[in-house]
């Protein structure tokens, strides 16, 4: 359908075919495979760097943004969908929407989870949009929404939203002249950092060589990135500390795909521990990207990339 010329009448009739699945299940009812408990919570504050005090201790709560945690099947096996959504997108297949990607999700919470909350749940296909014309193609966006329940009593909501469409068809490229001049490539500027009043204090400090660090004058926790207040106790007054550079590789990756405007593939991009125990995503440069390895020792540097643009860059060290 989405190549061929279609009348109006029959874009109309496809469309309340679509319109008709809003408001039919989408997967079975499920059961949340653990109640709400405390190893997974601290496991979460952990690799979220959470420290707030509600999420511990007696009268602890779930971090908010576990919602759909507690639902999730894991990788041994999946929530069942319906018949009915494996039609919807059956029919968005055949007629030519057949790619899809997630676009976006949102959460709305209703009452804290607590350990020892049994959860279940239910998901709806909630919307199916109008055709939208998006940089990726012509398709439909479809919602499905599942409410979250502990004890039986509605606790939140997460809506996820894909995007089933046909891709849109790339220009052909004109055909080269036999004997081409190569035109001079543009040099290609690296993206500017965004800055607002709640870091523009940071960026002050790398236009001086300069990497600060925020300490919260309150309880003296030391916090990067920076933000307006402190994780943990709520202090929104603070102060900063300068770093001495030192640190290691905590983790990296190589970028080898997509290749970005004035970024050259491939390359290391690592988080860096510095030695005050914040961490820092920076490029590893000074070594071979092959040769960059966790616990790789290293300073951080200051690197001018044109007349604008400072960065901080990781000189890693081999041994």
């Amino acid at each position: 359908m989405s190549g061929d010329p279609e009348s109006h009448e029959e874009h109309e009739e496809f469309e309340a075919r679509l319109k008709a699945y809003e408001g039919r299940p989408a997967a079975a009812t499920g059961v949340g495979r653990d109640p709400v408990n405390e190893p997974m919570i601290r496991h979460w504050c952990e690799a979220m760097g959470d420290t707030n005090p509600a999420y511990t201790g007696p009268d602890a709560i779930a971090p908010p943004t576990m919602l759909q945690a507690w639902t999730m099947a894991g990788l041994s096996r999946r929530a069942e969908r319906t018949a009915a959504y494996d039609e919807l997108l059956g029919l968005l297949d055949e007629s030519g929407h057949d790619a899809v990607v997630a676009t976006d999700c949102e959460q709305e919470y209703l009452r804290p989870l607590r350990p020892g909350d049994e959860i279940t749940f239910d998901s709806v296909i909630e919307s199916v949009s109008g055709r939208k014309t998006t940089k990726l193609g012509t398709g439909y966006f479809v919602t499905t929404r599942t409410d979250i329940r502990a004890g039986g009593e509605l606790a939140g909501t997460h809506r996820f939203r894909i995007l089933k469409y046909a891709p849109a068809r790339r220009p052909k490229k004109p055909e080269k002249p036999k004997n081409p001049e190569k035109p001079k490539k543009p040099e290609e500027r690296r993206p500017r950092p965004v800055v607002n009043r709640d870091n523009a204090g940071f960026w002050e400090g790398v236009a001086r060589h300069e990497l600060l660090i925020q300490r919260c004058t309150g309880c003296g926790t030391l916090r990067f990135p920076w933000l307006p207040g402190c994780n943990s106790c709520g202090s929104p007054e603070w102060e900063t500390v300068g770093a001495t550079g030192e640190g290691t590789v905590y983790s990296y990756v190589v970028m080898h795909h997509p290749p970005f405007p004035a970024f050259e593939p491939p390359y290391a991009v690592g988080l860096i521990e510095l030695a005050e125990g914040v961490r820092i995503i920076s490029n590893v440069v000074g070594v071979p990207y092959d040769e960059v390895r966790i616990g790789m020792a290293g300073r951080l540097e200051f690197r001018r990339y044109d007349d604008e643009l400072v960065l901080p860059v990781f000189q890693g060290v081999t041994r």
